[in-house]
């Protein structure tokens, strides 16, 4: 990047993608509180490496691709340190009563836990999909892979992603 102008530009671009990256961290880690953490390790990585972007390149690319890395790198940390969690942080989380806000929230939760389970490669591409809208195409080039492969993992991530929902939904039912 070159001059005062195309940098103001570049910063421009990259705060109008934010809250499309905002959903794409929250896809990967899962947690709202661990896709912020990730949202602003990519943010601060991407500033501190500016110079670095060359010009022509896609802005959207280079940040999905700085973000999906930095998870990598946590998500191997994380397994070698085992999980945590805060007490606090559970102590703190707001409920309102109702039973309508309790379903939601289970369908939700268990919406998450399903998309979890998925294998990372069809989570990804159902997330940049149906989430993030992007073109059968655009996915194609963004994770360097044929778009035969984005619509067969598209299709074995839906697929899975309702077989898992149709068994947390019985699940919940017998429960009942």
């Amino acid at each position: 990047m070159q001059g005062p102008a195309a940098t103001q530009a570049w910063r421009d671009e990259l705060v109008a993608l934010l809250p499309r990256l905002r959903r794409y961290a929250l896809s990967l880690t899962g947690s709202m509180q661990d896709a912020e953490d990730l949202l602003h390790s990519t943010v601060e990585k991407a500033l501190s490496k500016a110079d670095q972007f060359a010009e022509g390149t896609d802005l959207d690319r280079w940040m999905f691709r700085i973000c999906k890395n930095l998870w990598f790198d946590e998500w191997r940390q994380r397994k070698v340190r085992g999980p945590s969690v805060d007490p606090q942080e559970m102590k703190n989380e707001p409920w309102v009563d109702g039973e309508d806000h309790v379903q939601n929230r289970i369908r939700i939760q268990e919406l998450n836990r399903a998309l979890q389970a998925l294998q990372e490669d069809h989570r990804e591409i159902l997330v940049l999909v149906v989430i993030e809208g992007y073109s059968y195409k655009e996915v194609s080039e963004r994770l360097d892979v044929p778009i035969g492969t984005v619509m067969s993992r598209l299709a074995r991530a839906r697929a899975g992603l309702g077989s898992l929902l149709s068994a947390s939904a019985i699940d919940r039912e017998t429960k009942a």
